[in-house]
């Protein structure tokens, strides 16, 4: 897809995004069943509901453009995936390896965040106001996520490690 225009940089964004949204509803089962903690393994669970609302959002704002959900894949997300699953893998207390799953969890969080960030505003300059709403909502709940597994980690599971 060449890139001439900016409507064109805002399509490939959006199937950037989906494509990360994809590989996040892979992981998070993953990461659900990797945690301890019965909190955060719930908060993967919940967040997982919310990724799959994420993606159809991005459906819908695809088709509104006559566009399809295919594209490259997002190698970004791949890298932040792959780095995620590393953490499963490590030899290490249980304590500690969850509090490296919410480290790699929130490294997902701020990543959608500056792409959902981007993608809003190139639709509020492109006037298709109905993929900023839905992308602003996306992102109002992607720093939700963020600040939750913040009060998880401080609360407890990053003390818990520090013993």
């Amino acid at each position: 897809m060449e890139l001439s225009t900016l409507k064109d940089l805002y399509i490939h964004e959006l199937k950037d995004l989906y494509s990360a949204e994809k590989q996040i509803i892979k992981a998070l089962p993953k990461m659900a069943k990797a945690a301890t903690s019965a909190e955060l393994a719930a908060g993967f669970k919940e967040h997982l509901e919310e990724t799959k609302e994420h993606a159809v959002r991005l459906e819908k704002i695809l088709k509104s453009h006559d566009q399809t959900t295919r594209g490259p894949k997002c190698k970004g997300m791949e890298g932040v995936v792959a780095e995620g699953a590393e953490m499963i893998e490590e030899e290490a207390d249980e304590e500690v390896r969850d509090a490296g799953l919410i480290a790699a969890a929130q490294r997902v969080e701020h990543y959608e965040m500056a792409g959902y960030g981007t993608a809003r505003t190139y639709a509020e300059l492109l006037g298709d106001k109905e993929g900023a709403k839905l992308l602003q909502t996306t992102l109002d709940e992607e720093a939700a996520t963020d600040e939750k597994l913040t009060s998880l980690a401080t609360s407890s599971i990053n003390v818990a490690a520090n013993k």
